[in-house]
């Protein structure tokens, strides 16, 4: 936990103005400063630094808040990273938290790990740059591939010499196990010899290097191009401590300005893509890495804008690739977001189309995307004869797990009644057989009747049953008898208790029955969040000031929480880092203000009241170590997955490790 007070100091600090300066060009205006938005494009300055309130506010896009909540808005940085960053800024030491001093020891132990490997990699990229500057043949072919000395310096592009062993000159020790594990030398895996005698030589050879970095600006890995025929013709760095091609996107740190300027992040398929369309002035591209998008890609743009383009090739794999990042961002789709897909001609990819037909053709193309909605039907109804009963019914067949990956909203709504027109069935229809198979609700009044009853019984018009029988029979008992129908002319058996009374309709237990007839889920109880995703979420929202109270490992995993609730998540801290925490009743309005309300108790499992949640914090942080063990748990299924070598064996011990303490806990 970082004390509340330390914040205040912090920020009492710090100077608003240089920190928001070295990103933003600001002039005097008055007893402010004044600069164009880094948030948004906009032609004349109307963003504010305010040095005597020590805040930043942009009257055309609404943005404010303090120096954090500047450098995790534009920086995408987490709140602990912002308030580290800060405090090493000024000379102050961040207190420590509350985990045990085994906890902390680990953390620290892991955070200095992986700044020893960030070190070894920058100082790789350096090398790379260099050996570029001298090789005629590479800077030849990036000319031909028609970028600038300014491009390829924007993004640090360098060249991997040819030789087995040339990275021995720009490191003391090559035998140093970390460029092992950094990715940067291969160590040959000879059960016969010893460590010493292993073979080492260098992953990348020839190859044109793209530096991988994170929101950050570390580099945590290199995308590799062969400048000649060759395969792999890319070749990427492998799994480390620091990277992982499922979740990063090449040229996101880069292209963090133009997110916001142009409004909507481009993601392509290649290095040279996002290179060229820099070049082009589309300096909004990140590409994924060698892998298909992932859901975590699309939730980690989603931090930084809310409109998303997939660029693919127009050929069958551009197809497929489609589809799959269809899939990825089904479960982001909310209602005020855009996903929308471009597929160029063939024969072409961003790279190429940019370079031979120009800019503003392309950005035609951007112009004509298709939205998520009709990419899911063409998807869907790719091949089929939808003149022909048959055709249709494999267009819903297809459709309907896609659609049910939908979050609730109107466009789910509307893209039911869409596919319902296509295959010429009423809307209602099509809803009643997709939601057969789902999990039911609390069932209807009707639905619970006795088995003797057929569904043409007529109405009951007798008193109606004992309201303590039916609570007794809803609540699930298991060891209540099924008595079965009552003999002719015997009244219905009844638990002790006492002699029923007779009825009318005065009496109270009627008004009771009429409110049952209204709700038909009046006197159940109240059901829990459908997962553990759910219960933390709604918990935290209940108590935001135990978000201060969480490590700086707790704040990322929730951040990393796919779809709806990340996105909750994010729009919370940035909350609590303006205003701090509060009671229930002021998020709900700040939620509804920004048109978030409806989103954040979909995500949580349920509308949310102040009297909802009586547990303890000693409950969530139970709940926080399930998401921990179901994290690492998949962590583990992914290394088991690939390729098993010596480094990975150790990251597979780590991880068994940390989740048996867990569940010791």
């Amino acid at each position: 936990m970082i004390p509340p007070g330390f914040i205040q100091d912090l920020l009492a600090r710090v100077d608003i103005v240089d920190i928001v300066g070295r990103h933003v060009e600001l002039k005097k205006a008055g007893i402010n400063h004044k600069g164009l938005c880094p948030f948004h494009g906009e032609k004349s300055p109307s963003f504010i630094v305010s040095p005597s309130r020590q805040t930043y506010h942009c009257f055309g896009c609404g943005v404010h808040g303090n120096a954090i909540g500047f450098l995790m808005e534009h920086t995408g940085a987490g709140f602990i990273e912002a308030v580290e960053d800060l405090a090493q800024q000024v000379g102050m030491q961040v207190p420590q938290d509350e985990r045990s001093p085994a906890e902390i020891q680990r953390a620290q132990a892991q955070k200095a790990h992986q700044l020893s490997l960030t070190d070894i990699l920058a100082k790789a990229t350096e090398h790379y740059r260099k050996q570029l500057k001298g090789n005629a043949r590479a800077i030849d072919y990036l000319k031909r591939r028609g970028l600038t000395g300014t491009i390829a310096a924007q993004f640090g592009l360098g060249y991997a010499p040819e030789g087995w062993r040339a990275l021995a000159s720009a490191f003391a020790s090559y035998d140093d196990p970390l460029l092992v594990e950094a990715g940067l030398v291969i160590l040959q895996d000879d059960p016969g010899k010893s460590a010493e005698e292993q073979r080492r030589y260098d992953r990348f050879r020839d190859r044109i290097m793209f530096p991988i970095r994170n929101v950050q600006g570390e580099v945590i890995g290199f995308g590799g191009r062969v400048l000649d025929k060759g395969e792999p013709k890319y070749l990427n760095s492998p799994e480390t401590p620091v990277f992982s091609k499922g979740r990063e996107l090449y040229g996101l740190y880069e292209g963090r300005t133009g997110l916001r300027q142009r409004g909507y992040a481009l993601v392509v398929e290649g290095y040279m893509d996002v290179v060229a369309l820099a070049q082009h002035g589309f300096n909004n591209a990140v590409a994924t890495l060698g892998t298909a998008c992932t859901a975590d890609h699309v939730h980690k743009l989603f931090r930084f804008t809310e409109s998303v383009i997939f660029s693919f090739d127009g050929d069958a794999a551009g197809r497929r690739a489609a589809g799959r990042a269809l899939e990825a961002a089904l479960p982001h789709a909310t209602d005020t977001r855009s996903i929308k897909f471009l597929f160029l001609p063939s024969e072409h990819d961003p790279d190429s189309y940019v370079r031979e037909l120009g800019s503003e053709a392309f950005e035609r193309c951007v112009e004509r995307a298709l939205p998520l909605s009709r990419q899911l039907i063409d998807h869907c109804g790719e091949g089929l004869d939808l003149g022909s009963a048959e055709g249709r019914a494999r267009l819903l067949a297809n459709a309907k797990p896609l659609w049910q990956q939908l979050p609730q909203g109107l466009l789910k709504r509307q893209l039911l009644g869409e596919l319902a027109r296509m295959a010429q069935l009423p809307d209602q229809e099509l809803m009643d057989l997709w939601q057969a198979g789902e999990p039911r609700r609390p069932a209807a009044r009707q639905e619970r009747r006795s088995p003797s009853h057929s569904a043409d019984d007529a109405p009951w018009d007798g008193p109606p049953p004992d309201l303590d029988e039916l609570a007794y029979a809803q609540s699930g008992q298991p060891d209540m008898p099924d008595a079965g129908p009552s003999p002719a002319g015997q009244a219905p058996a009844r638990k002790p208790g006492g002699e029923k009374k007779p009825w009318s309709k005065d009496r109270k237990d009627w008004k009771e029955w009429k409110k049952r007839e209204q709700d038909e889920t009046y006197g159940l109880p109240r059901h829990q969040p459908a997962s553990p995703r759910d219960h933390a979420l709604r918990m935290l929202l209940l108590h935001c000031a135990w978000w201060e109270l969480l490590s700086d490992q707790d704040h990322q995993l929730l951040h990393e929480l796919p779809g709806e609730h990340g996105e909750v998540v994010a729009w919370l801290e940035r909350y609590l880092v303006n205003h701090g925490p509060g009671p229930w009743s002021v998020l709900q309005a700040a939620l509804e203000e920004e048109g978030l309300l409806e989103l954040a108790q979909r995500a949580s499992g349920g509308r949310l009241h102040a009297s909802d949640d009586e547990l303890q914090l000693e409950d969530f942080q139970r709940l926080l170590r399930k998401l921990w063990i179901s994290r690492l748990e998949e962590e583990s299924r992914q290394l088991s997955a690939g390729p098993v070598t010596p480094a990975v064996l150790d990251q597979l011990r780590g991880l068994r490790q940390r989740i048996q303490e867990l569940k010791a806990n």
